[in-house]
Parts: structure tokens; C-alpha cells; sequence
């Protein structure tokens, strides 16, 4: 298996959830902040909504699509990351970063 080295400033992004409601459920991102001892930021982008309310949820449109995605994150200002997620790359609704990481995520 191949390891990672992070470093001060670096930010992980994750397909799916960090925070899932306001009870303190955490998804997948949110469990791998606290692996990590709450020392790098995780940023969750979902592409499918979930039902329970969660505060700390962005829904983000992108580009002219009607569907947004769904930003949580632990460490780092979810409306900050908003901003940024509604700059990268491209005018569609799933930035050029993100799918890179979605088809590198399916390789074996």
C-alpha cells in the first residue's frame, strides 16, 4: 500500500460526507479528520443529497446545472471551501479536479 505524506496547509478532500447531521454523526471524512487528530482539514464533496439537516451542508451549483453537489468539511470554514468549489476549473456542475479524483478513486 502506498502512504501519503501531508504537510501543514494541505487539505483532503473526500467523495461523500464529512458531517451528516446536527447530532455530531459523521460520515466518512468525518472519521478520517479524526484519524488524522484533527490536524489537516477534510472537505467532503457528495454528489447525492442526504436527508437528515445538517447547518454545516452547502449545496453548490456549478456552471448552469439545477443539481447541486453537497459540501461538508471539519477544519476549515465550509463557506470558505463554497466559494472555492464554485471557482475551480470548468463551467459544469463536477470540476475537472473532482472528476480526476472520482476516476482515480475506481483504479485499481
Amino acid at each position: 500500500m502506498e502512504s501519503i505524506e501531508l504537510k501543514e496547509g494541505d487539505i483532503i478532500i473526500v467523495d461523500g460526507y464529512v458531517t451528516l447531521d446536527n447530532d455530531d454523526k459523521i460520515g466518512l471524512g468525518g472519521h478520517l479528520f479524526k484519524a488524522l487528530d484533527h490536524k489537516f482539514p477534510v472537505v467532503g464533496i457528495a454528489k447525492n443529497g442526504f436527508n437528515s439537516p445538517d447547518d454545516m451542508r452547502r449545496m453548490v451549483y456549478r456552471g448552469d446545472s439545477m443539481t447541486p453537489l453537497f459540501l461538508t468539511a471539519k477544519g476549515v470554514d465550509v463557506d470558505e471551501i463554497k466559494t472555492k468549489v464554485e471557482e475551480m476549473q470548468e463551467n459544469f456542475r463536477m470540476p475537472s479536479l473532482l472528476k480526476k479524483l472520482d476516476q482515480l478513486s475506481r483504479t485499481p
